[in-house]
């Protein structure tokens, strides 16, 4: 008996011993500079064998900066990050959640399954926010469900009033089934206006990402005016002398490829619709057209004539150094003076938006999104060509275990070179750095070769510039490789934008080009700000806008000057382009 006694609480001590060693869940952890094994264990009070059995690389390379390590976290003997306790009124319906950093109230709703009307009802004192260490009433005691700090899979959405499945799958293209598979409570609760469901992360709609919530976009459609008539000067490169309206031959073929002509002309029939839109919110513009000829002498003409002083806001040059002539007029320095289409930088003088994203801004944001992506557990390999070297060393210092890929004079890379330099066993990642199209030929071609089911490659770089756009590189192609890149344009949705591309067809007889989406954007923008607050500057006040294809988030900058912030990082997959988070 005695030994049956023992064999008995030997096996009941082992099992509690097991299920204690099993973790409940696990969290991510990214190793920080100065960080060792010894203050990470510390920190998740775990042994090392346990965070060394779920990161076995660990025992070969040691902890790596900006390594991305799995923490187990245990239902027994290891301290939570959220302490839920039974309230101190006694209630046996509301238990207290210690708000943990980064949390929000939306994430907290989800969790526990109620709605952040609800948790404002229990906790006044949240209504503006939530404060590290703040313990927080819950309705009542439900398993709390996981959500990563940044889903890279789901996004997530808060149910309208009156709102039914029908209207969401149309608003962000997920169908009940696809919501009742993600969302098991629905089943039970069906839907109810505050609560939050996951969502898949690919499909957003018209909506913006907030934090991992999708939120509605602002577009100042809907604002209360404070002004309804607007004085509007804008300046454009038409060239109409050089056009022989008399030759129906000769003006074909002027029209007929892409050049200052045709930009200026695609941009002002977007600038037209956008009036049109103006209109019909009851905003009254009083337009001024002006052509620039692209020739510094016309611009001078333009300023000495006087007229430009009476415009309420100036939009153009196109072409900076004729920008910066306009700006730089003194007679001129209080009205608002837009850089409307050019990436190359202006002089940044009062009053002067650029509206287009600088260069450096996307490779500032993309390269904070690929360390947050990247790890050592992944193999990078660098390619960039012989005008990009600055940029290599840059990613080199950011990503110290990065294989240098440098391709030849001719601007291509050896297919021999590409497939010894990638590997099967791990992620690899591509940071191309090039504005020559050979070479992204090349590349693009090379790397799409070595795409196998048993060999995953993504290619990323940090500016888009138009050489992407030649006509021999295929969306499929890029669709490839997942080619990811921070741009300020995004191709319109056939489907969710099928109303507004109608409309523009019906007026001008073809769909929107990259510039008419670029003049509607920018001139529908400058007026509803415009309309909004009265005066631009005013305006940035209101935040980020987004029309069809661009967003606008204008900073202050020096000299009164203002840019555009505001920019998206896009990834194509087959034929099909979306925006992933940041």
């Amino acid at each position: 008996m005695k030994q049956l006694k023992f064999i008995f609480t030997f096996f009941l001590l082992f099992g509690l011993y097991a299920q204690a060693q099993t973790p409940e869940r696990f969290k991510n952890h990214r190793v920080g500079k100065n960080e060792t094994l010894n203050t990470i264990i510390v920190q998740y009070g775990i042994s090392e064998s346990q965070l060394l059995e779920y990161n076995p690389l660990v025992e070969r390379v040691g902890i790596k900066r900006r390594m991305t390590l799995r923490i187990p976290i245990y239902a027994v003997g290891v301290q939570h990050e959220t302490d839920i306790s039974k309230a101190s009124t006694g209630s046996t319906q509301e238990f207290i959640h210690l708000v943990a950093p980064k949390e929000t109230k939306w994430r907290l709703a989800y969790q526990y399954g109620t709605t952040i009307a609800t948790l404002d009802s229990l906790n006044p004192e949240i209504k503006e926010g939530l404060k590290i260490g703040q313990k927080i009433k819950i309705p009542s005691f439900v398993e709390a469900k996981t959500i990563p700090e940044k889903d890279s899979l789901y996004n997530y959405y808060t149910v309208l009033p009156k709102e039914g499945f029908y209207r969401i799958e149309k608003k962000l293209g997920v169908n009940q089934q696809v919501l009742d598979s993600l969302n098991p409570e629905l089943a039970v609760t069906g839907l109810q206006q505050g609560m939050i469901l996951k969502i898949p992360g690919k499909q957003t709609g018209t909506l913006k990402i907030e934090n991992d919530l999708l939120v509605e976009r602002t577009n100042l459609l809907d604002s209360i005016l404070q002004l309804r008539k607007i004085k509007l000067g804008i300046l454009l490169p038409f060239m109409a002398k050089e056009i022989v309206l008399d030759s129906i031959e000769d003006t074909e073929k002027t029209l007929a490829g892409r050049n200052l002509h045709t930009i200026s002309l695609d941009f002002y029939s977007g600038v037209l619709f956008a009036i049109q839109q103006a209109a019909a919110k009851g905003i009254d513009v009083d337009l001024t057209t002006y052509d620039t000829e692209a020739n510094p002498a016309s611009v001078q003409e333009i300023i000495q004539s006087g007229t430009l002083k009476e415009q309420d806001v100036l939009v153009g040059p196109l072409i900076p150094n004729n920008f910066n002539l306009v700006s730089n007029e003194n007679s001129l320095s209080n009205i608002p003076k837009i850089a409307p289409l050019s990436s190359k930088p202006v002089v940044f003088r009062k009053n002067v938006f650029q509206s287009v994203t600088p260069q450096v801004d996307f490779r500032e944001k993309m390269y904070a999104h690929l360390e947050s992506r990247i790890d050592t557990t992944q193999n990078v390999v660098i390619v960039a060509d012989s005008l990009n070297r600055s940029l290599e060393r840059q990613l080199k210092r950011r990503f110290p275990w990065a294989i240098t890929l440098r391709p030849e004079k001719q601007d291509y890379i050896l297919p021999e070179l590409v497939d010894s330099l990638l590997v099967d066993s791990l992620p690899n990642k591509v940071l191309l750095e090039t504005q020559s199209f050979p070479l992204i030929a090349s590349a693009i071609s090379q790397f799409n070769a070595q795409n196998t089911s048993d060999r995953d490659v993504q290619v990323f770089t940090s500016f888009r510039s138009n050489a992407y756009d030649n006509e021999n590189l295929s969306r499929f192609v890029l669709g490839g490789v997942r080619f990811t890149y921070p741009v300020g344009f995004k191709p319109l949705d056939f489907e969710l934008d099928q109303a507004f591309i109608s409309a523009f067809t019906n007026e001008y007889g073809k769909p929107p080009t990259k510039e008419a989406l670029r003049g509607y954007d920018v001139m529908l923008d400058v007026i509803l700000r415009m309309a909004a607050a009265k005066a631009l500057p005013k305006s940035i006040d209101l935040g980020e806008t987004e029309y069809s294809s661009n967003r606008f988030l204008y900073l202050e900058e020096n000299n009164g000057a203002f840019v555009n912030k505001a920019f998206y990082i896009l990834q194509h997959e087959g034929y099909e382009i979306f925006e992933i988070k940041e």
